[in-house]
């Protein structure tokens, strides 16, 4: 969490997406490369 400096909502967030994005996939686990595919699917605005 702090290495991809995200606050607590944001990190349960993605970890919310790596959930659906493993359930889609029909997994039983979320693997790391479920967590960097709902990275990918955040918004990056910046004000």
């Amino acid at each position: 969490m702090r290495q991809l400096n995200l606050s607590a909502r944001a990190f349960h967030r993605v970890l919310k997406g790596s959930r659906m994005i493993a359930a889609l996939a029909a997994a039983d686990n979320i693997a790391v490369a479920r967590v960097a595919e709902a990275l990918q699917y955040r918004s990056h605005y910046l004000v």
